[in-house]
Formats: C-alpha cells, structure tokens, sequence
C-alpha cells in the first residue's frame, strides 16, 4: 500500500484543494497557512515598530521602519517552510513563527532587537488580530466583489425581463401573475441588504498578554500607558479595542460576521432551488455547449448542474459557518484550545461559499427565460384572475364575493372563452363587466412593473454611497 502520495488537486482529500481548486486559488493567500503565518509575521513586525514609537524599545532608522512594516507581505513561501519545520519541533506555531522572524533579523541592523520580539504577549494577541485579518481580506477582496458581481447581474437580468408576465405559485400551486424581472429584482434586493450589512462590519481586537490585564508588560514598563498603547495599535489595523477579555477575545464579532454569510448564502440557496424549478418547468432554457455531457445514458439531457453545485456548496458553507458559530461563542475559563483547531476552518467555510458564488453566477449567465411555454403555463387557466374579480365584486358591495368566486372557480379550469362567459354571469353593471373583459393572466400584474424600477434604483444608489 502507498503510504506516501504527492500532493496534487487530484491527490487532494478536500474538493477545495482538489476538484475546486481553481474555483478558490485567490483566496489561498488570504487564508491558508502560509496565509496565516504571513500575517503573523506582519502583526509582530509591526508591533516591533509601535514598541519602537512607544519608546519602549529603540527609534528605528526609516528604511527599518519600511522593512518591518511591509514585513509580512515579504514572506516566502520558503520562509513559511523553515516555520513548519521548526514547528515539527516546538509543536506550538506562533513560538515557531517567533524564532523564525528572529532567525530572519539575525545579520541586519534589526538584530539587537531579537528579543523584544513577542514581547509580554501571549499567542492570542497575535492570532486573534491574524485571523480576523485573514476574515476581513479575504472578504474585501475576493468575496465582496464576487456578490457584486452577482447582485449586478441580477439588477440586469430584472431589468430586461422587469414586463415579461410569468404565473406565480404559492404552496406550489398557480396563484397570481407576477413578472420574471420582479421575482429576479426581489433576490437583488435581498442580497444588496446582507451584502450592504457584510460591506460594514466591525471586527474587534485585543492585545492584552496572558490573562488580558497587561500584567507582564505594566510589571516590565510601568510608565507605559498599556491601555491606550494597545487601543491605537488594534486601531491601526483597522480593528475596534476589546479591553475587556481573558487570554482570548471573544468570538462574538467574528460570529456576527459568520451569520451574515449564513444569510447571504441562504438567500443564494434559495435563488438556486427557484432557478432549478424554472428550468425544470421549461419556464428558462440552458445555453447547450458543444462536448457537454447531461447524463451517462441519457444524451437529451442539459442538467442545471450549476444551479445544483452553488446549493450543495453553500449548503456545507453554511454547515462550517454554523458549528463555528456554536463552538467559538464558549471558551472554558480564561482559555482553552478547542477554538484553535476550529478557527482554522474560516478558509474552508469561505472557499465552499466562493465555489457556490462562482457557480451560480455561471448558471445564471447560461439561462434565457423560455416565453413562449411561460404564456403557455400562464394562459391555461384564466381562474388565476378571481383574486381580481372578487375584489371588484367587494367594491360593488356585493355579498360574500369571495364565497362566490370560490364556487365557481375553486378546482375548476377556466380558458379565455369560459371567463367571458362567466363575467357576463356577474351580479355587476355592464361597466365594471367591460374592465373585467379586458382583463387577462399577461395584463394582471399590478405594479410588478414599477416595483421593479423603484428596487432596482434603491440597489443602485446604495452601490453609489461608501
């Protein structure tokens, strides 16, 4: 038996590093390991320099204070290696990264400053600024834009087809007509609100030592106001200071921003099921491509596989994001290290949501509403009007209209002919009879129309305010 095989995307035993690797390469730099101890890097570089202008440890040259401050974007993937090896034998990363960055200044003019490296902290002070680092990068630069995209198409789509009539269904059976534009333009809407929201949340940071009260630190450098040394320094990582905290900072901020995907990943599974009924319901046809295969047996077949691959993707996404979000909401005491091995995931929840995104998005570009069988669908049954006419009927202050129209329509299938029949039938003036004649499923649609305008300028203007 093989004990031993090279790591490639088909080796891989996770679908992200294997059959989707391509979908989710950009987000590696942000939260892989080598991602992590970047940004490890970056943190204790920088706290180098905030010691430095705290006057707690020597002035730096400027060419020092540059060098340590684009510090861990300079990191190489071999540097990353030398961490894990030395990590093979200190078993603790963060200590692992700290001899690292002192092997790194050993033969540089930062040399004598060897040993303030990590100074008074403990490994949450740098982890819980890393990985919340990590959250907040990967989410401004590669998913944000990723759901723009998508809440861009969607405006598009609900603008061209904002008048085609389609037949509404509740419970799954016809209801009232609406417009493909409106039932498109209703998911844009909802996913411009989270997104909005995900565009704005706050993270938290501390930088504290051990047990969160600076005792190291206040013991080693009394004059130095802690306090607000940490404050300004969580602030310039573009973090709000939580000062109240044990060893760690509680997770509830991060678990906020894990929610917001949850909703923003619901939205979309939603969007997916209403998009594979269309299709399934002739209502939206596929683009065909050349040398794609539908089935193994059946070679008629064009599966909505897209559709079905961002819903089984965002399901596990929102699977990760929700037992993150029980697991890290408890700590035992001042700290344990269950969180340690469960925040390592945030990469995984957010790769099976980037594959969800990217799939939807190709679904969506490969679909064109199908007209003829939506008027088909939409015309075979002119009962879908009673709603209309009971209402007329109750203006006209005749009794129990709905009891009425129920009688005559509940079950019943009704075409053009029969409904001018029946309206003739109506205990109603020849006026409100000739409103009704004119009335028809592709005519019936309210303010669809307008909805849809007003919806789509609201998600425009809230892309236009920062």
């Amino acid at each position: 038996m093989v004990k031993n095989i090279e790591l490639t995307t088909l080796t891989a035993i996770t679908p992200l590093d294997g059959r989707y690797r391509d979908r989710v390469a950009e987000l590696a730099l942000y939260v892989s390991e080598y991602g992590l101890i970047k940004t490890r890097f970056e943190i204790e570089a920088k706290y180098l320099v905030a010691l430095s202008d705290a006057k707690v440890i020597r002035k730096l040259t400027p060419s020092e204070r540059t060098t340590l401050t684009a510090f861990g974007q300079n990191i190489s993937l071999q540097d990353a290696v030398q961490v894990k090896k030395i990590e093979d034998e200190t078993r603790h990363d963060v200590k692992a990264m700290e001899r690292a960055f002192r092997a790194l200044l050993k033969g540089t003019s930062l040399e004598d400053l060897t040993e303030s490296i990590h100074l008074g902290l403990t490994s949450e002070d740098v982890n819980n600024l890393a990985y919340r680092l990590m959250l907040k990068r990967a989410t401004e630069e590669v998913i944000v834009p990723e759901l723009d995209s998508l809440v861009d198409t969607l405006v598009e789509s609900a603008d061209e087809y904002k008048t085609i009539p389609m037949l509404g269904r509740t419970h799954g059976q016809a209801a009232i007509p609406t417009t493909i534009g409106k039932e498109i333009v209703i998911f844009a809407a909802r996913l411009n609100t989270q997104l909005k929201k995900l565009k704005s949340q706050r993270l938290t940071g501390k930088l504290n030592g051990a047990i969160g009260n600076f005792n190291a630190l206040s013991l080693a450098y009394p004059d130095v106001d802690w306090a607000n040394f940490s404050e300004n320094f969580i602030r310039s990582l573009g973090f709000e200071p939580n000062m109240a905290t044990n060893q760690i900072n509680p997770y509830d901020d991060v678990i906020e921003f894990f929610q917001n995907y949850q909703r923003i990943n619901g939205i979309i599974i939603d969007l997916d099921q209403d998009a594979w009924r269309y299709i399934s319901d002739g209502w939206f046809v596929q683009e065909a491509r050349k040398g794609e295969v539908g089935s193994s047996t059946m070679p008629q077949k064009v599966n909505p596989i897209d559709f079905e691959n961002s819903e089984g993707n965002l399901t596990i996404a929102n699977g990760i994001f929700e037992t993150l979000s029980r697991k890290l909401a408890q700590s035992r005491l001042q700290r344990d290290l269950s969180d340690s091995t469960t925040i390592r995931n945030i990469g995984t929840a957010l790769g099976f949501s980037q594959v969800g995104y990217k799939s939807v998005l190709t679904g969506l570009s490969r679909i064109n509403p199908n007209e003829d069988q939506i008027s088909v669908d939409l015309n075979r049954d002119w009962a879908i009007l009673g709603e209309g006419v009971q209402t007329i009927l109750r203006r006209e202050k005749v009794d129990d209209p709905y009891s009425l129209i129920s009688s005559l329509t509940r079950g019943e299938h009704i075409d053009k002919t029969k409904w001018g029949v029946w309206v003739d039938s109506l205990p109603i003036d020849e006026s409100q009879k000739k409103l009704l004649r004119q009335l028809t499923p592709a005519n019936y649609i309210g303010l669809a129309v307008s909805l849809t305008d007003e919806a789509i300028k609201g998600i425009k203007n809230s892309k236009k305010q920062k």
